[in-house]
């Protein structure tokens, strides 16, 4: 538990740096997910397999669970996807937050490159357990999380330093009450 010399109670800080924490790694997952998804989406108009990750999970989801609408397959799809965002980006926040990597254009470079190999084993495994696996160049579809990912790393890392640096103007801003604008 963390200590404050402030009048709250010491759980009352441990739960406002987790809710923070959990915030910010909402934030870069939403961030790193949709600039991923869009280079998927570019990827797969270039090269004419379908790399978009959510469509991916919808179309699995809806092969296991036929009964279920297309559109809520493809939304759960999404929540896969943002999950999984989600999960990564809390990883990256960690290592950020306790200094063990700064959030930079090298280090998310390094980071998409391990979460797009991560991600690779991940669908790999996903495919190779699913009993109605789609019929695609799984190859082509592995290399590309790597490039994926790379895009999801460098957005994460740029929403990340987006939000250090509001903490950064919100803690030098006028602690006083007097919100007025002077001329």
């Amino acid at each position: 538990m963390r200590r404050s010399s402030s009048s709250y109670p010491c759980w009352f800080h441990e739960i406002v740096y987790i809710m923070d924490k959990l915030a910010k790694a909402l934030v870069c997952s939403l961030s790193g997910t949709s600039l991923m998804t869009l280079s998927s989406a570019i990827m797969s108009a270039t090269i004419g397999q379908e790399f978009r990750e959510p469509a991916q999970l919808g179309k699995l989801i809806k092969r296991l669970a036929p009964f279920i609408s297309k559109s809520l397959c493809k939304g759960a799809g999404w929540g896969a996807h943002f999950a999984m965002g989600t999960a990564f980006s809390s990883v990256y926040t960690d290592l950020w937050e306790k200094k063990k990597l700064r959030p930079d254009g090298k280090n998310s470079v390094l980071l998409g490159l391990v979460s797009g190999v991560v991600g690779s084993l991940i669908w790999k495994a996903t495919f190779k357990v699913h009993p109605l696996s789609p019929l695609m160049n799984y190859r082509r579809f592995y290399l590309q999380r790597i490039p994926a990912h790379v895009v999801f790393a460098i957005g994460a890392t740029i929403a990340y330093n987006l939000l250090k640096d509001q903490d950064k103007a919100r803690m030098k801003a006028p602690k006083s009450g007097n919100t007025s604008i002077t001329h």
